[in-house]
């Protein structure tokens, strides 16, 4: 996070991609949920929906509201996987019970 937000260190997404996915890698839902974002956005690494989608899957089945609130998204655009309107209100509900106001808008709460 600190070379993302450039605390203490120079911002450098790269460098944030790169830990944020060793630390995905070991089961970290925050570094999973951030390494999406990353991949949705192309920032530190190349834009891809598919390896978005991916990280935001396993954050979100780890009961991450954010990562629940962001694979609503990609399923409910069709970014990275087949469009899926039940998918994604399922996981758009999952987050708006973690209390995703987000989550909670797009269901109409």
């Amino acid at each position: 996070v600190m070379y993302q937000n450039g605390e203490g260190v120079a911002r450098d997404d790269k460098a944030a991609a790169e830990w944020f996915r060793k630390a995905a890698e070991q089961g970290d839902v925050m570094a999973q949920n951030n390494l999406g974002v990353m991949y949705d956005k192309g920032e530190g690494v190349a834009q891809d929906d598919k390896a978005a989608a991916k990280w935001y899957q396993k954050a979100a089945e780890q009961g991450h509201a954010g990562a629940q609130y962001n694979l609503g998204g990609v399923y409910d655009k069709g970014e990275g996987v087949t469009q899926d309107d039940k998918a994604a209100a399922e996981w758009y509900q999952k987050a708006a019970v973690r209390g995703d106001t987000s989550a909670r808008y797009n269901l109409g709460w």
